[in-house]
């Protein structure tokens, strides 16, 4: 217990020794040590990387999950060690609506088909989002949170710690310099008149106990000292690893890259196929008149093509079965052929298909094993695919 109250009596002996040097500081009453001109670009170059680290992280958290309830949902789950339920992502419960729309409003309709062609694609890409964002959070913030959490306390630690050994090493000088100071008057001044001996063994013994106090501030001062630097070399080196972070988060952020790359370029093959699927241009419907919207089509063809791009591979893609069709080698069937008209423009995106131009009337009919949302379409000596969704079938 004596012992308990004797470190606990020395503890706030140092805090307040501590305090008053602070505080004089920053009156100006006192003088600090400065640090050397790297020390203080490390430390400068460690506050920068802690506050843009957590500004990236923060921000990545909101790009990855825009919405704040569920992200302070997600961290309570952290702090409680507990896991995070799994969550649909908004593609996917749009998909689960479009396809319980179809079941109620008809799926053999053309909304009907069109909704669950929509659904499917809606579903792949909900997919693809979940897996980039897993991807992100093991590849990207994981590091980056490990770091503040981590590292950064270390250092935050040790730089606390170096402070206060600063502050009682500057203490100690400030004593020795009284003590010196005193050492020095109390030898050149005597206390009282010098005429009384009795003031000399005064001044003699001031002076030898100013002596001893030198003595002891100057032994103070070399721990002082040993401590300050000692504490300093330590923080020096965890500055400099600084570097190191650089280059982890350097490659954690090109992982992120490439997964952000990967989950966009999925998403780009699944809105082509589902444009494929849906004729090029979705929102038209077969049987109607005139569009409920303007179609893309309707536009020149530069805006078309700067909207909609389309690969090479994919343009060129035909459906199951007529990849080895040579259209002008095919004879229209002896019955099975219709009329249509062409209800909006519609330009062909390779040799294979029909340029359309709306109100045309074209003869159209349908090969075996062709897909349902193609048809071949004949305009004179000339024939090509034509999407089914541009058209008006007549009897």
């Amino acid at each position: 217990m004596d012992f308990n109250m004797k470190k606990l009596a020395s503890d706030a002996g140092i805090f307040f020794t501590r305090a008053v040097q602070f505080t004089e500081e920053k009156f100006g009453q006192a003088e600090k040590t400065e640090l050397d001109a790297h020390f203080e670009n490390l430390l400068a170059r460690a506050d920068s990387t802690k506050n843009w680290t957590e500004k990236i992280l923060r921000q990545t958290e909101v790009l990855l999950q825009p919405n704040p309830s569920a992200r302070v949902e997600e961290f309570l789950y952290e702090k409680l060690d507990r896991k995070v339920p799994s969550r649909v992502t908004n593609g996917e419960l749009l998909a689960q609506y479009m396809s319980e729309a179809a079941s109620e409003l008809g799926p053999t309709t053309p909304y009907g088909k069109t909704l669950i062609k929509v659904a499917e694609a809606e579903k792949r890409l909900g997919a693809a989002e979940r897996d980039f964002i897993h991807t992100a959070s093991i590849n990207f913030l994981t590091p980056l949170r490990n770091f503040l959490e981590g590292d950064w306390k270390t250092i935050s630690k040790e730089r606390r710690l170096l402070q206060n050994r600063r502050l009682d090493l500057d203490a100690c000088k400030a004593r020795l310099k009284k003590a010196k100071a005193a050492e020095a008057k109390a030898t050149t001044v005597p206390d009282f008149q010098e005429t009384r001996p009795r003031n000399y063994i005064l001044s003699a013994s001031a002076s030898a106990l100013w002596n001893d106090e030198v003595d002891k501030s100057e032994q103070e001062l070399r721990i002082a000292q040993t401590e300050f630097d000692r504490q300093a070399e330590v923080t020096r080196l965890l500055l400099e690893g600084i570097s190191s972070t650089h280059a982890n988060h350097l490659r954690c952020l090109h992982e992120f890259v490439e997964s952000q790359t990967t989950y966009y370029a999925q998403c780009y093959r699944h809105m082509l196929d589902l444009q494929k699927q849906l004729g090029r241009f979705p929102g038209t419907f077969v049987g109607t008149t005139e569009p409920a919207s303007p179609p893309l089509s309707s536009t020149s063809p530069t805006t078309t093509a700067a909207t909609m791009p389309v690969e090479p591979s994919m343009a060129g893609m035909a459906p199951s079965g007529e990849t080895a069709l040579c259209l002008e080698e095919v004879a229209p069937p002896a019955s099975g052929t219709r009329k249509a008209r062409v209800l909006y423009d519609y330009e062909a995106a390779d040799s294979s298909e029909l340029a359309l131009l709306a109100d045309e009337l074209i003869t159209v009919y349908s090969l075996p094993g062709m897909d349902p949302d193609w048809l071949i379409g004949e305009r004179g000596n000339k024939k090509g695919k034509v999407p089914v969704t541009y058209l008006e079938l007549l009897s």
